[in-house]
């Protein structure tokens, strides 16, 4: 049983709790980052139907859509090092954020493909052949034409998700990272005022939602500059 609830601790565990605040959000980029180059590319042998790649695909997205983060996150963790240990190589001794990371990425990699499919594909056809008829290569359409209107389509899936991810940063303590959720678990085994931790962490991811929920906003309307320009 924990102690008896004391309010005045939140004010006390919030700068406790801020301070690891910047790994979480290294967490988030760089696994959006890595997430992101392998989402394209997974999408990239989708939309052109590279064999046996494409194929590989399909499985790979089914298999990280069909499992909990969690899971992937032991797999990764205790996985990793046993496959590479057949060749000979010893990440034994890795920071366990790199395993977050990786495995984040891998997770993101599989969501955000079938996000870039989807907004490439919702692009009218007929602007790819009018780009054809005008005398523009296939990369020169793809990159002016197809690229500019999939952003935009595919952007507010983006933001939503990315707040997601974020939250489920929260599990990367589970394997030894000292991010937020580490650092509260540490405060309730040393204080057993659990309730005034989780309600400290509710404040910050709360807010930190809120922020990135108008700098989304921000980005979406200026990103929709072109086409109200058109429009007017």
């Amino acid at each position: 049983m924990g102690k008896s609830f004391d309010i005045t601790l939140v004010a006390e565990f919030l700068p406790k709790l801020l301070y690891y605040l910047p790994l979480t959000l290294l967490i988030l980029v760089a696994s959006l980052t890595l997430g992101l180059i392998l989402g394209t590319l997974i999408a990239i042998t989708r939309l052109y139907r590279i064999p046996v790649l494409s194929q590989l695909s399909i499985v790979y997205v089914s298999f990280i859509r069909g499992t909990p983060i969690l899971i992937q996150l032991f797999l990764v963790f205790y996985g990793l090092p046993m496959l590479l240990e057949i060749i000979d190589i010893n990440i034994s001794r890795w920071d366990p954020i790199y395993f977050v990371i990786i495995t984040y990425g891998l997770s993101i990699a599989a969501f955000k493909s079938e996000n870039i499919r989807a907004a490439v594909n919702a692009v009218d056809r007929g602007q790819t052949e009018a780009a054809y008829a005008v005398g523009m290569t296939g990369k020169q359409s793809f990159s002016r034409i197809v690229v500019p209107q999939a952003l935009l389509i595919a952007f507010p899936n983006f933001a939503n998700s990315v707040i997601g991810f974020l939250k489920d940063t929260s599990l990367a303590f589970s394997i030894g990272v000292m991010d937020m959720m580490g650092r509260g678990q540490t405060l309730i085994a040393a204080t057993a005022h659990t309730l005034e931790v989780y309600i400290s962490l509710t404040i910050i991811y709360y807010v930190t939602v809120l922020i990135l929920e108008k700098v989304f906003k921000v980005t979406e309307f200026r990103l929709q500059r072109h086409e109200r320009s058109l429009a007017g």
